[in-house]
């Protein structure tokens, strides 16, 4: 994702400086023990967070499936209602972006390197090992519960913090912390003590948007070995991973401290323009009316089977292991980035209503994802078709795509875009963090200083290696079975505050004047 845009607003109230100066320390602190443990304690690590993931996935899966669908449910009531009408910013405010700006950054804010990582592996494996049976075709049911995975409920997750943010920064004046969406607009009463609860919820905001941001780095530079892999023929040792995790921490710190906001916009810009050439190629060289057709099926099945899909009901349970493996994986990772994405939604959607950004925010992007995992969902169908015989190529997450691509022409050149793509959208995302990170602890100043700056570099680039460390701590394990289970057990907490941060949003809005 390339979001390198915060929140700017000068009527924002200043947060004390021993405030940020606790949320800092504490938040190191907190993360230097994690990253001690992974690198001192690699196994026993593994095996604490796996005995952990059970547990949470026993006691609260089903409330991650609940909490998915009142969110998209919740944002389809207040668009249709009259808050709908209400406007991020002030009443005669006008949009801070044009339109076809708006929809842009909104479609390449899904435009990260996880799409590259599951354009082709996910749908194949959603064919070959149905989740459901029901009177569709396979490859409708692999690419109705892909659009599931990636589509409205990952969006609701960042539109509902994104106008609970907004409207707390926006219309409040409040910081740019996750409490402000909690804070009492309306006695207007400051936090009682330094280690109050808002402290501890913008402690664990942080602390989930970092595990979020590790898993997405350790799988991003997971798939450019496997691509290198690929290309050259040689399987590289693991080492190699850290490496390029330090690669790209060390290209992002560099952007981070340069302030030059021109070249990673240039660089998403460059990004964006790559993956739709990607996209065309391959549609291209595929049957395109085939194609287009299996998108309407799959996206009409979606529809109307969205809510037994959400919540698991009646044929439409695919089990317990894939609930664990895919949906609570997923809704783990959307919420754990939600905060994260939220910033960077409120701050381009200042200037617009609350109808609109929902419409916006849960609709575009989800079709530019689903055409995509159709155009390649559906090429990957018809090559194994063409095959008749099936071999696991498109079974490994990190080199699927690679093995796909060198079923067509320029294959070389193709291939190297594709690892060109990772580390320009890791590189992207990761100086966003960094700069995001740095304002949640430096919310006195205007901009955030370079010391936190290269902390939360450190910290990120670290906490990856760490992360990658953890995944190979067991043999048959990797580093995306490692995330499925860390990220499972640190947006629990989250998810449990975006129930209170729901509440409270609709409070505001209540009580909104005009």
């Amino acid at each position: 994702m390339s979001q390198n845009i915060i929140l700017k607003n000068k009527n924002i109230r200043p947060v004390k400086n021993f405030k940020d100066t606790l949320l800092l320390n504490t938040s190191i602190v907190v993360l230097l023990i994690v990253c001690v443990f992974f690198y001192a304690f690699t196994e026993e690590s593994y095996n604490a967070i796996e005995n952990i993931s059970l547990l949470v996935r026993n006691y609260f899966g089903q409330f991650y499936l609940i909490l998915g669908l009142c969110c998209v449910l919740i944002l389809i009531a207040v668009a249709i209602s009259k808050w709908g009408t209400y406007k991020l910013g002030k009443p005669n405010e006008k949009p801070a972006f044009s339109r076809m700006a708006w929809v842009s950054m909104l479609y390449s804010a899904g435009m990260g390197a996880g799409i590259l990582l599951r354009a082709v592996q996910e749908p194949v494996y959603m064919l070959l090992n149905t989740p459901v049976s029901t009177k569709t075709s396979k490859e409708t049911i692999a690419l109705e519960y892909t659009f599931y995975q990636w589509g409205f409920t990952a969006w609701a997750f960042y539109a509902l913090f994104a106008l609970a943010i907004g409207t707390a920064v926006f219309k409040y004046n409040r910081p740019v912390l996750t409490s402000s969406t909690v804070y009492n607009t309306l006695e207007n009463k400051e936090p009682r003590s330094k280690f109050s609860g808002r402290f501890l919820i913008d402690l664990l905001t942080l602390l989930t948007t970092v595990f979020g941001l590790v898993a997405a780095v350790g799988l991003g530079a997971s798939q450019i070995k496997g691509g290198l892999d690929h290309l050259i023929g040689v399987t590289l040792n693991s080492n190699y991973i850290i490496a390029l995790i330090l690669l790209v921490g060390g290209l992002s710190l560099i952007s981070a401290l340069s302030g030059v906001e021109k070249g990673i916009k240039r660089l998403s810009t460059v990004n964006i323009y790559l993956t739709l050439t990607l996209l065309l190629f391959v549609l291209i060289q595929s049957d395109v009316i085939g194609v287009l057709k299996q998108f309407s099926i799959s996206f009409y099945h979606y529809i109307i089977d969205f809510i037994p899909m959400s919540l698991a009901l009646g044929n439409y349970n695919p089990g317990t292991q894939f609930l664990t493996d895919w949906t609570y994986y997923y809704w783990a990772f959307w919420i754990a980035w939600a905060p994260f994405t939220g910033i960077f939604i409120a701050r381009i959607s200042r200037g617009r209503t609350i109808r609109e950004i929902i419409i916006g925010v849960l609709l575009l992007p989800s079709l530019g994802t689903f055409l995509w995992f159709t155009v390649f969902g559906q090429s990957a169908f018809e090559l194994i078709a063409s095959w008749q015989t099936y071999s696991g190529e498109f079974d490994n997450v990190f080199t699927s795509l690679f093995v796909f691509l060198s079923n067509y022409p320029l294959q070389v050149a193709l291939n190297s875009v594709v690892v060109l793509l990772l580390i320009g959208f890791l590189v992207t995302s990761l100086d966003s963090a960094i700069y995001v990170l740095s304002t949640f602890t430096s919310t006195a100043t205007k901009e955030p200083s370079k010391r936190h700056r290269i902390l939360w570099s450190i910290i990120l680039t670290m906490s990856a290696v760490g992360l990658v460390m953890l995944g190979f701590a067991r043999k048959g394990s990797d580093v995306l079975i490692a995330a499925q289970k860390l990220l499972i057990i640190t947006s629990l907490p989250l998810s449990l505050f975006m129930v209170l941060m729901a509440i409270k949003w609709l409070i505001n809005l209540n009580h909104w004047k005009k």
